[in-house]
């Protein structure tokens, strides 16, 4: 018996060190001190081609989209679809609306402006000229902090890491334009959109064309309360207006002044304030009501173009419709343990998922867990649909520009999902290969770091480990 164990543990040693001293080479491709953690395993094989490193935990960053997408259609379904209604439980009696009018956000990352214009519309149509009651801004669907643990602070003010709240309008994100002044030492001068419901404020120095004290003088944005920010720092001055774009911080507020500017111009007025409603209420009569697209439909947006926005509302969702309570990102991270272990008996084991997008620098998981979420979905693929709306190497979404792949010749034979943080550099999905095997990878690349002088060319150490780790997978499987 005793020899029996040896062996076998000797066999798997043997197989391990096969698997690893080729991976070592590529490895010689990459900045001195990158870490690698790589599996490839054939679709429906109990054993993987390359285990390297695939116990070692990693950062998913966008990746961690993979795991949140399978839970999603599993607990929610691929037709679920967000709502946002207007409700009351007044009476209209001679065009006046006798009660509040709640407006029920329920998280729809994809909600509008011409959305609520649509349903102001539809209320206009049923006589309201005047409510005798108070505006309501419901968004108990979630509960806590709209920001997920571990999110860099320096991020939150950046379109792509907008707050995921219930109430979202335009992706809650909105652009300026900044003017530098004509003398130099005078203060920048801002422009705003007037339908844009933020206050922006300049404290920007305006430094002359070759002034060299600009070096270490960063622009950068202060937000504080109900939407307004100020601009700090120093700019050179320049012909053309500086265009930047800011994540609204209060996604009540800009929802419920932009409702508010919608229903003056269809000359709809209030009689008493515009008010919060952060605890759960027994819905009222619906006098309006709109819809997104189908989830699947999300899920394909939200893959292919590695949308946060959609991530998080729908992991925050998905905490919601499992517990039956708003929707933390602490329920989320629990729901999709639970759902994944019972309907795709995947174990997420000593993994950590903080939030849907993968933002969160506290997020963990190992190649080998990952491996079983693809292993899952390639064979449930036919009802799940799910490797479609991945992005699609040489062709669309995060993979359209990938020189490696590009360079390996698997334009169109990849199907897979990026992550991308300071460096980290992740692929996760499924290969093609030319003898017509589809094959799962997860590659957790992170320590990925060039001297200063090479940042311009920072990517080229990748596309070369890239491109000859997968062109060797494809023609060797």
């Amino acid at each position: 018996m005793r020899f029996s164990r040896l062996v076998t543990g000797l066999s798997c040693a043997f197989m391990l060190q096969a698997h690893a001293a080729p991976v070592d080479e590529y490895m010689q491709y990459l900045p001195d001190g990158a870490n690698l953690a790589l599996m490839v395993q054939k679709v429906g094989a109990s054993t993987p081609i390359i285990d390297y490193h695939g116990k070692q935990m990693a950062l998913p960053a966008s990746t961690m989209k993979v795991v949140t997408a399978l839970a999603a259609l599993l607990e929610l379904g691929g037709d679920f679809r967000f709502q946002t209604t207007f409700e009351t439980r007044g009476a209209i009696i001679d065009g006046t609306l006798n009660g509040d009018l709640v407006a029920r956000f329920g998280g729809d990352p994809t909600l509008s402006r011409q959305d609520l214009r649509n349903m102001v519309a539809a209320i206009k149509k049923q006589g309201i000229n005047h409510i005798k009651g108070n505006l309501v801004i419901d968004t108990s669907v979630f509960a806590s902090h709209d920001m997920a643990p571990g999110w860099p602070w320096n991020d939150m003010t950046q379109c792509f890491s907008a707050p995921p709240g219930a109430a979202i309008v335009d992706k809650n994100c909105f652009s300026v334009s900044l003017y530098s002044a004509n003398t130099p030492g005078e203060n920048a001068f801002v422009r705003i959109a007037s339908y844009y419901p933020a206050h922006m404020y300049s404290q920007v120095r305006t430094l002359g064309r070759n002034s060299g004290e600009g070096q270490y003088c960063e622009l950068d944005v202060v937000p504080g309360e109900l939407n307004r920010y100020t601009l700090t720092g120093c700019m050179r001055q320049r012909a053309e207006p500086l265009p930047l774009a800011f994540a609204v911080q209060d996604g009540a507020a800009w929802a419920g002044e932009i409702l508010k500017a919608e229903l003056r111009s269809s000359e709809i007025d209030y009689s008493g304030h515009l008010v919060r409603q952060t605890q759960v209420t027994e819905p009222g009569t619906v006098l309006a009501s709109t819809q997104s697209a189908p989830l699947h439909t999300l899920l394909h947006t939200m893959l292919k173009k590695s949308d946060n926005m959609i991530a998080d509302t729908v992991f925050r969702t998905i905490g919601h419709h499992y517990f039956n309570v708003p929707g933390t990102f602490r329920a989320g991270q629990d729901a999709v343990r639970r759902i994944l272990k019972a309907k795709a008996n995947v174990d997420m084991g000593n993994s950590i998922q903080v939030d849907g997008s993968g933002l969160s620098r506290h997020d963990l998981i190992s190649p080998q867990t990952m491996m079983q979420v693809l292993q899952f979905i390639a064979k449930n693929d036919d009802t799940l649909d799910y490797i479609s709306m991945l992005p699609l190497a040489g062709y669309d979404g995060t993979l359209q520009y990938r020189g490696g792949l590009h360079e390996a010749g698997l334009d169109g034979k990849v199907s897979a999902k990026t992550g991308s943080l300071q460096g980290v550099y992740n692929l996760a999905g499924f290969i093609t290969t030319s003898s017509g095997a589809r094959v799962a990878f997860v590659q957790f690349l992170s320590g990925y770091a060039v001297p200063p002088e090479d940042q311009r060319t920072r990517r080229i150490p990748l596309v070369r480990f890239e491109s000859r780790l997968y062109r060797d997978i494809n023609q060797n499987n």
